[in-house]
């Protein structure tokens, strides 16, 4: 979800809200527990805390730890390198704007997970857009989309689990969907 190119924050005193397309994700800065019993999603449980690092009464970042149960598959980022399949993955982020740019916002992200053989970590960079009143994109990846891309190819998962093409004479990934043609003789 953070990979999105167009991210919306809005910043309340008990949760901090990031808007992708339709998708809504909660980051609870309120205090709350762990919750004991929590529905499976793609996006786990989100909690985070508000710190003035460098002392001046004002807060300037926000550390967060997503866990699950996450539903899966899921995939660190667009390219589709799987997470592991146990889906027990956590992640901690630190949230900050850029010292010398405030219009650059810097996402830490350290992801742990089975399917690594150590912490994985990256430094995104997000740039403010300076319009004041922006587009806004409607359309995002809806959940149990039943899409595949294998390399630049995009098929089609049926309902009893085969990949269908989704063009005029696609190469085939599974020949069940594809008129044979019979060798000449």
């Amino acid at each position: 979800m953070m990979s999105a190119p167009a991210q919306e924050y809005i910043i309340t005193p008990e949760t901090t809200y990031i808007s992708v397309g339709t998708d809504l994700r909660r980051i609870f800065t309120d205090g709350r527990p762990w919750p004991a019993d929590v529905e499976p999603t793609y996006q786990g449980y989100s909690i985070g805390r508000w710190i003035d690092e460098d002392g001046d009464g004002v807060y300037d970042v926000l550390e967060v730890e997503t866990r699950g149960p996450f539903k899966g598959p899921r995939a660190y980022d667009a390219t589709g390198l799987p997470l592991h399949f146990d889906n027990q993955s956590t992640f901690k982020e630190r949230f900050h704007l850029d010292r010398n740019d405030p219009n650059l916002l810097h996402e830490e992200i350290t992801v742990f997970d089975h399917a690594l053989t150590r912490p994985w970590s990256v430094d995104k960079t997000y740039r403010r857009n300076p319009n004041p009143y922006p587009r806004w994109s409607r359309i995002s990846c809806a959940e149990g989309n039943n899409y595949v891309v294998i390399g630049t190819d995009t098929y089609f998962l049926s309902g009893d689990g085969f990949l269908m093409p989704t063009k005029k004479d696609q190469a085939p990934p599974d020949l069940r969907y594809f008129k044979q043609v019979q060798p000449p003789k």
